[in-house]
């Protein structure tokens, strides 16, 4: 938690530094100290951090941010339609807070505080902090001035930031440099010099990571002599490295020295002893991890102050090796290629039989001899010059050759043994209609024709054979519906048939056109049964289909109902050979006169046991169900 004075101090150097908005070249230009005050205004779960209390006159809100007030977020969306979106600006810190301010409408100080910061004397400080100006639109532009003062109101040093400019959506660090020379403690003032009498929009500011520090000399490193600042090695090396910084002049009159050494837990302690520019480190057997060491500078006798500023780190790197995890053992097939791999690093280096080398990552070999066989060698280079060294055991294994024995079809339902050889180990597939899928003779059943592919492998080299089982449908035969046909007349038989490789023939071959097809055309002289045979490798199965030959009726046309005993009855020739025949007289009204059902005794031309009149009459003859009626006239005479 950070105390009162913390804030107003933070308010104070925030809008200090808002006002430093075009002071970019005034930063620090050479070494800075660490921070004497470090403001990010804090972090936390809820959207909106709390109040700063007395630190300032503004109005604070967790609402609309309105004229005169402000508000800790950590977004402006949502905040306000013509302000940008933008987002809380300490680095790596997405819970963290900034300030957004919407300024007062009429000029004048909206800031002024103490700062409870005790200062060196003759010591260059720098102000700085990161702003952007929120509008959206063309409006008012905050414009800013700063002042710093003694105890007694003496201006020490005053800014303008002039307009501060909108720009979609831009982060800028804005800070300026003063210098104390007696004083110990000073104050600030912030004023805000934009007025908005006709309520125009504008004038609006966020910041964030507000820091105030002593500046220094500028600071060259080098290391061993070379101007660098860190240097790569690899756990176990033994090194000495002898640190220089090269501290620029005319910034300190009489500067003094120290070196520091980072912590585990990141904090800075110092070196006793280490007092000049200079400073040897030697690493023995060096353990992984990120070591690091900075020269404190300051004015002499200031070296234990907050005054004094630090050089960059001088940082050691103890790099761990690549890690080396190679791809074999490989057990590889004769004639097949044999491909090498391993994890990834900056550079390899491949060595192996036969004067094999490589520098790929992973090399491929085309076709492998049994001159290939050994032990193939690696070496691996990371970005820090590390290495590691791996290796892959390669065999070379003499090929299978997969066989097996043709076979002839079969018939549906029955099984057959398929015989496979060439290895030690075997995989069928498709798994369907076989005993086993992993032994070189498996009982197959399939229900219907299929390829099956055979695997066989030493568990190095592995080959394929195929085998075809075709599958033979076995016969069916369907002689058709019985069939009725008058005498002299033809009928199709509607036969059908199923199954591979099948020979039809109807028996007996007596009226039929053609005995040998499916579908002959039969015209027997009697009722007969014909019997349809399909037969194949597979079996012989039959079918019948009856026949009936109907007889020709004599239907006469005339008789005389007297009895006389010549010709008193309409008596029909071979009505009797039908079953059911129907027979239906009509007058010449269509008035039913006689009907008879099997007709098992003659018309005697009487109607309820009347005699009937001379003339014609019409009769309608059904003699089976599918045959066509018989139509025509009979006349009574008497």
């Amino acid at each position: 938690m950070k105390s009162a004075i913390d804030y107003l101090f933070f308010l104070f150097l925030a809008v200090f530094t808002l006002l430093s908005g075009r002071a970019i070249s005034q930063t620090c230009q050479g070494a800075l100290g660490d921070p004497i005050i470090n403001i990010d205004f804090g972090r936390g779960s809820a959207s909106r951090g709390p109040s700063l209390g007395n630190a300032t006159g503004y109005n604070y809100t967790t609402g609309n941010v309105s004229d005169g007030s402000y508000t800790l977020a950590k977004s402006t969306a949502g905040l306000n339609s013509g302000w940008y979106t933008l987002f809380n600006h300490t680095p790596d810190d997405p819970n963290g807070y900034m300030m957004v301010v919407n300024s007062d409408p009429n000029p004048g100080v909206f800031y002024e505080s103490d700062v409870a910061i005790e200062l060196c004397q003759n010591t260059t400080y720098e102000f700085a902090a990161w702003v952007a100006n929120m509008l959206r639109y063309s409006g008012l532009k905050p414009n800013i001035t700063f002042v710093i003062l003694d105890e007694n109101n003496q201006e020490l040093q005053s800014y303008n930031t002039g307009d501060i400019p909108d720009e979609n959506p831009s982060w800028k660090q804005y800070g300026f440099l003063f210098s104390t020379t007696t004083v110990s403690r000073v104050k600030i003032r912030m004023i805000n010099n934009v007025r908005n009498a006709s309520g125009a929009g504008g004038n609006d500011v966020v910041l964030d990571d507000i820091t105030f520090r002593a500046c220094g000399p500028d600071v060259t490193a080098t290391i061993n002599g070379e101007a660098k600042q860190m240097e790569d090695i690899c756990i176990g090396d033994s090194e000495h490295y002898d640190f220089s910084a090269i501290v620029s002049p005319g910034v300190y009159n009489s500067p003094e020295f120290m070196w520091q050494k980072k912590r585990d837990d990141g904090a800075w302690e110092d070196l006793p002893g280490e007092r000049t520019q200079h400073l040897g480190v030697d690493f023995d057997n060096a353990q992984e991890g990120l070591y690091q060491y900075r020269l404190l500078v300051a004015e002499n006798g200031n070296i234990n102050t907050r005054c004094r500023t630090a050089s960059s780190p001088f940082t050691i790197r103890v790099n761990a090796p690549p890690q080396a995890i190679g791809n074999g053992p490989l057990s590889i097939c004769r004639g097949f290629p044999i491909n090498l791999n391993v994890s990834a690093a900056l550079r390899y280096e491949w060595t192996g039989p036969n004067g094999f080398s490589s520098n790929e990552q992973s090399p491929r070999i085309s076709s492998a001899t049994t001159a290939m066989a050994g032990t193939y060698s690696v070496t691996l280079w990371n970005a820090a010059g590390c290495s590691a060294t791996t290796s892959v055991v390669v065999s070379i294994v003499e090929p299978t050759t997969a066989a097996i024995v043709p076979i002839m079809p079969i018939c549906e339902g029955a099984s057959i043994v398929l015989q496979a050889s060439g290895g030690p180990t075997y995989n069928w597939s498709p798994a369907t209609g076989l005993s086993a899928t992993d032994i070189p003779n498996p009982i197959a059943r399939p229900t219907r024709t299929t390829l099956y592919t055979v695997r066989v492998s030493n568990r190095s080299c592995e080959t394929t054979a195929q085998v075809n089982v075709v599958v033979l449908r076995r016969p069916t035969a369907n002689a058709g519906s019985d069939k009725k046909i008058l005498e002299g007349e033809s009928v199709v038989l509607n036969g059908t048939s199923g199954g591979d490789g099948t020979v039809l023939s109807w028996s007996p071959a007596e009226g039929l056109s053609n005995p040998g097809i499916l579908n002959p055309v039969a015209s027997p002289k009697k009722d007969m049964t014909y019997t349809l045979s399909v037969s194949s490798v597979c079996g012989v199965v039959t079918d019948q289909v009856f026949v009936r030959v109907y007889q020709t009726v004599k239907i006469p046309n005339v008789f005389s109902p007297n009895g006389d005993g010549l010709n008193d009855t309409w008596k029909i020739g071979a009505i009797e050979s039908y079953e059911q025949p129907i027979v239906r007289v009509m007058n010449r009204s269509g008035e039913l006169v006689f009907e008879s059902t099997g007709y098992d005794q003659d018309w005697d031309g009487k109607q309820g046991g009347k005699d009937l009149p001379v003339g014609v009459y019409y009769y309608v003859i059904r003699l089976a169900e599918d045959l066509k009626p018989q139509t025509g006239s009979v006349t009574i005479l008497r």
